[in-house]
């Protein structure tokens, strides 16, 4: 429960961005001169305290008294708590990703618990019936907003594409049904048409609608909600108690999308040369099949951990310089400096 939040005691401070002044070379009528440019502000890192903040700051209904949260699926997920605890599980700087791309679209954050539902959180996870990633998308849903497919790529194994169409979707049901989270929930597992025909045989209207009462969808699809509250009622159950929360007091990897340069085929040998964990680039973007990049690969956008601000200063620093036309008239020319192609690639 919210209130529980205040009682967390002391919690680990959230990491400051750090400001780095990085210099850029400025050539004017044959002078080089360096120009000290806007800092580049970048955490490495956050509290993993703060991300599970920023989700039970977002939920739409976190009643979990009574019959509002569902016993068994409280049992079915128990394990989830403890992913979230494990520093060697990626789900946690996974889920922070999401719980921000979902708060930027100013929605519930009910929303970020989709993909423990339909995957564990795991990127690469495909099933038998043809969904695929964390998002457990199937094709025409993915073509239909955009996600690419295509010999050697998957879009719907990327944490960037998925992520990015998944909760276009979800605004848009957001929408079509009232602001409702359960109705939209329910509309991401069946489609939007089963559900607005559901609510028409009941005699209900988005806006004051009883999911309990749409009997013609069917019990997966109703207990889709019911699965959703319980992880966050779970959650919140766990809270309660000091050492999960010491747990998530831990350093969490602040996760950025980033494009990468033209020429790179493999993911491997990029990470290691621009300090990223090889093994983790690529569990985090299974999208690439065998993390290689087929020859004129137009995707190339990974998801990865970000820079420590020393590590960004210095890929900036090493930028190429800027040219400046000379003019008949000496001139004092001032040229922001690059933030390096990782930085300057983000993607939101």
């Amino acid at each position: 429960m919210l209130p529980a939040l205040a009682a967390w005691g002391q919690e680990a401070p959230v990491q400051a961005p750090v400001q780095v002044p990085v210099e850029a070379t400025v050539e004017v009528a044959g002078n080089a001169t360096p120009v000290v440019a806007e800092p580049v502000l970048q955490p490495a890192t956050r509290s993993g305290r703060e991300i599970y903040r920023t989700f039970r700051e977002g939920l739409a209904d976190p009643d979990c008294s009574g019959e509002h949260s569902s016993a068994r699926w409280r049992r079915h997920y128990a394990a989830a708590p403890r992913r979230m605890a494990n520093g060697s599980d990626d789900v946690l700087a996974l889920f922070g990703y999401v719980v921000d791309a979902v708060r930027e679209a100013g929605l519930p954050t009910e929303y970020a618990l989709i993909p423990f539902v339909e995957s564990g959180y795991k990127p690469g996870a495909r099933s038998a019936q043809g969904p695929a990633g964390m998002w457990q998308m199937i094709r025409l849903t993915a073509r239909a907003h955009h996600v690419p497919m295509h010999a050697g790529y998957d879009g719907r194994l990327s944490p960037v594409e998925s992520t990015r169409a998944a909760v276009r979707y979800l605004k848009t049901l957001h929408g079509i049904f009232a602001g409702d989270w359960r109705l939209a929930a329910m509309a991401y597992n069946a489609g939007e048409y089963r559900v607005l025909s559901a609510l028409r045989r009941s005699r209900q209207v988005a806006r004051s609608a009883d999911p309990e009462k749409l009997t013609t969808l069917s019990s997966i699809t109703r207990a889709y909600v019911r699965k959703l509250h319980a992880l966050s009622c779970l959650f919140d159950e766990v809270d309660e108690g000091e050492q999960w929360l010491q747990a998530l007091d831990r350093r969490v990897p602040v996760l950025e999308a980033v494009e990468l340069p033209d020429g790179v085929r493999e993911l491997h040998a990029w990470a290691s040369a621009n300090d990223r964990d090889p093994a983790r680039v690529l569990r985090l973007n299974p999208s690439f099949a065998n993390g290689r990049l087929a020859r004129g690969e137009r995707e190339r956008k990974v998801l990865v951990p970000a820079l420590a601000p020393a590590l960004l200063a210095t890929e900036a620093a090493a930028a190429p310089a800027v040219l400046v036309p000379a003019t008949p008239a000496p001139v004092a020319a001032t040229v922001p400096a690059s933030a390096g192609p990782d930085a300057a690639a983000q993607a939101h």
